[in-house]
């Protein structure tokens, strides 16, 4: 008992909550500082020093500090017996090849920023924001706007496809060659111009945009740019540039679509007659774009070396190779219907078609490494094309239905008043600023190198997303006119085409679930891949030395989740001043939260974590979420703060933080934690609800979204800046603008007009009915009645629909121009 006293007996010369509080928080802070080890040993001996510990206890702990902070004592001791008994309970996840190979294609960038809980936001907010060159901007100036003007989207759908200038005249331009290097023939176009491009020709018609983003995207010329001989490059590239060969690219079959790697298509090596190696394909493939009208085949399939001609044993994987679609046994000119938007979708088939060993691409050398070439590709290819063609539909949608709802009359006044319409009209207009500066964040990286997987996945998924919101707003905002197919027509043949793009290059519920965060988890978190490479070979040292850093990684975290969490971010600092700082501290909260949950996740469902798609999709909105607040971030410091834009600016920044939020709460609500899941889902979850980091925009910030989106001027010309605008006033998009400039040009004569009928002096109608009284009345003068009538008729033809005889409606034809019928 005397030695009981003894020993505990320094606690008692101290208030035991003072005790266990000054502990608490030098902890913490130490944990937030992210001190090394050395130091918490340190602070160790000076805490026992300090409350006057017995000796026996310094012994004890100092016995713990090397056992800890010398590594052959830890190896030994710690680390060994914890992977035999990881191993055991096959705790972390098996990884296949298929699965390494793409999880290693590409490289990680800020997404790892983001998944580390200590964002570097200095680097994120200075990260390359690039203009286009002068040969990028006159090209897109130039062939570009001239192509978008030689194509009218109604008449594609209706002759389901191009016409013969049309095709010779992207030939001509070599619009299949962006991407090629210059001394191939092509314009080695950056990836940003290449975004810019298609998302100017997306706006104007979508099979265009389609036709154009694939030969540039995965494809021949992609693939052999990077892996080709220099034989392959010197015989394809030059025509692919020009449009003299025609490409296509064979991945999906009937029973392989997200999953690639469960393709059947298989070739066999033998040795021809002649002494050379040939390969014998067989394959079912299908939704391939541009098959029919191919002239090059990019065909992946299953390779196998009976004979083992080529010395890399029997089964070789997953190979890449050139087919010249004339080559016997090739069967395609068939096509698919995706929704009834005409683009050459296709199947394709093979039997016995035979072609050479050196149609391998990068030739015989790299039989086998195709699936490798496939995700890199597909990597950077899901940065461009389907997010370049979703921001140039936001950039439509916002411009067109500011026009629609600032003209368009309800009830006696503009339909864009109603708060009903001014909803959606903000979220057109956030999601329009938020997009284009993911777009933008995005190709950037890629023009300077990097080739982030996880990020080009979550600009995939969220962009296409996104876009399927837009418009689905825009043609509710519309309703019938927005329903009615015809010339007149902006939304409803990109309402029937989204799902394509949901589907395609990674199915968006793939993506999501497995891809951002299940893949992700293990390429951006700084040491779980090489905790699971280790554990897998077996090698201790090299576990030791990545699993403790690990717990050092969680314990920082904790505190930095906790802290950042209690002062709401304040103790984060902003690398700039000004509407966005605030918004960078949360981010820093965010982040360490993810982060911290991330591991909380790991820890508890081990291998079984990938599985788990419900929590994996919440971390993956997390995630993204945290990285299309970066771009918005990025936008208004790299354009100047313009305070017009702070409204659109706020919006996205907002409604990102809001949904960060909503996914902490489900995963609060579901996360499963061994003994702990009571903690999670009752103090955690209550305080993050009370304490939340983001809340959907007020009402007020929507309305001023809402109302900006329908002045005409440089701000709503700066936010749909780089689509199509024809100034033909009978041409869609042009009969919005003018209709909306005309009312804008008569708002002084409204005005006189409504001050009169509130006197009583003109009776309470509509204006166009009260235009040649207000004149005899000398309300409005000759010239403003002019005006007047300008603007009516151009309101009442914006709003008509496009209408058919029945003959022109059995046969698609398009209809002859419509008249007005009240022209006043």
């Amino acid at each position: 008992m005397d030695f009981f006293n003894e020993s505990l007996g320094f606690l008692f010369q101290y208030p035991l909550w003072a005790v266990i509080v000054s502990m608490v928080i030098v902890a913490t802070l130490l944990a937030f500082w992210g001190t090394p080890l050395w130091i918490w040993a340190i602070g160790g001996f000076v805490a026992l020093w300090g409350f006057s510990a017995p000796s026996w206890l310094f012994v004890v702990y100092s016995a713990l500090v090397l056992l800890f902070n010398i590594k052959a004592i830890r190896r030994t001791f710690l680390t060994g017996p914890l992977m035999k008994l990881l191993d055991a309970l096959n705790f972390l996840p098996v990884i296949s090849e298929t699965e390494r190979t793409a999880i290693e294609a590409g490289n990680v960038w800020v997404d790892a920023e983001l998944f580390s809980g200590k964002p570097d936001l200095e680097r994120l907010a200075n990260e390359s924001y690039p203009e286009l060159s002068d040969d990028e901007q006159a090209f897109l100036e130039g062939p570009v706007e001239e192509l978008c003007s030689m194509v009218d989207d109604w008449d594609v759908f209706v002759r389901k496809g191009f016409t013969d200038e049309v095709w010779d005249y992207m030939r001509e331009h070599k619009f299949f060659g962006l991407i090629i290097p210059e001394e191939y023939g092509g314009y080695n176009f950056s990836a940003t111009a290449h975004s810019a491009i298609i998302a100017k020709l997306a706006s104007r018609c979508g099979p265009l945009a389609t036709t154009v983003m694939v030969p540039n995207s995965l494809g021949p010329a992609e693939l052999l740019m990077h892996y080709g001989t220099q034989e392959q490059k010197d015989r394809y590239l030059p025509g692919l540039a020009t449009g003299e060969e025609m490409p296509c690219f064979a991945l999906t079959e009937p029973t392989a679509g997200s999953d690639a790697g469960a393709m059947t298509a298989e070739g066999e090596v033998f040795k021809g007659e002649d002494g050379e190696l040939y390969i014998r394909l067989n394959f079912e493939k299908r939704y391939i774009t541009l098959a029919a009208i191919s002239t090059i085949i990019g065909l992946a399939f299953k390779l196998e070396d009976p004979e083992n001609h080529l010395g890399k044993g029997r089964d070789l994987g997953i190979t890449c190779a050139l087919i010249p679609s004339d080559t016997e046994g090739i069967r395609l000119g068939r096509r698919h219907d995706p929704l009834g938007v005409p683009f050459y979708n296709c199947p394709i088939n093979g039997d016995d078609a035979v072609v050479s060993i050196d149609q391998i691409i990068g030739g015989p050398e790299q039989a086998g490494n195709g699936w490798q070439m496939l995700m890199e590709s597909l990597g950077v290819g899901r940065g461009i094309s389907l997010p370049a063609q979703s921001a140039g539909g936001a950039k439509v949608a916002t411009r067109a239905i500011g026009a629609y709802a600032a003209v368009r009359r309800q009830f006696g006044i503009n339909i864009g008043k109603f708060e009903g319409i001014e909803e959606p009209m903000a979220r057109i207009g956030g999601f329009n600023y938020l997009m284009d500066a993911a777009r933008r964040y995005t190709c950037a990286a890629l023009d300077t190198g990097e080739k982030p997987a996880v990020i080009t996945a979550i600009a995939k998924y969220n962009f296409t997303e996104l876009g399927r919101r837009i418009v689905n707003d825009a043609m509710d905002i519309q309703g019938g006119a927005g329903i009615s197919r015809g010339p007149r027509n902006i939304f409803a043949h990109q309402y029937t085409a989204l799902p394509i793009a949901i589907t395609v290059e990674g199915a968006n519920i793939l993506a999501r679930s497995l891809m951002i965060f299940g893949q992700g988890a293990i390429r951006c978190h700084p040491y779980a891949y090489d905790e699971i490479d280790a554990l897998t070979r077996g090698d201790v040292k090299a576990f030791d030395n990545v699993f403790w850093k690990h717990i050092g990684h969680i314990v920082r975290n904790t505190a930095r989740a906790f802290l950042l969490s209690v002062t709401r971010g304040a103790i984060s600092s902003s690398p700039v001043d000004g509407a966005a700082s605030a918004y960078y501290k949360k981010l820093s909260w965010a982040s360490a939260s993810f982060a911290f949950l991330a591991d909380v996740a790991l820890g508890s469902y081990g291998g079984g974590l990938k599985i788990k798609e419900k929590i994996s999709g919440r971390f993956a909105d997390i995630l993204s979420w945290m990285y299309l607040a970066t771009t918005t971030l990025r936008r208004y410091d790299a354009e100047g703060q313009h305070e017009e834009d702070r409204i659109f600016f706020e919006w996205a920044m907002q409604y990102a933080f809001a949904q960060i939020q909503e996914a902490f709460d489900a995963i609060y609500r579901e996360i499963q934690v061994p003994g702990l899941s009571w903690l999670f889902r009752g103090p955690i979850a209550l305080w993050s609800r009370m304490n939340r980091i983001g809340t959907m925009p007020a009402d007020a910030l929507g309305h001023r979204v809402a109302q900006a989106m329908q002045k005409p001027g440089r701000q709503r010309d700066r936010l749909t800046d780089g689509i199509y605008l024809p100034e033909d006033k009978n041409q869609a998009m042009g009969r919005y603008d003018y209709a909306l400039q005309a009312l804008a040009d008569a708002e002084a004569v409204y005005k006189k007009i409504y001050k009169a009928t509130k006197k009583k002096e003109l009776p309470k109608t509509q204006p166009r009915f009260v235009i040649d009284e207000a004149l005899e009345k000398g309300i409005i003068s000759s010239d403003e009645a002019e005006l007047i009538r300008e603007a009516e008729n151009a309101r009442l033809d914006l709003v008509e629909v496009d209408e058919f005889t029945l003959e022109e409606y059995q046969n698609q034809t398009p209809a002859p121009p419509l008249k007005t019928t009240g022209k006043v």
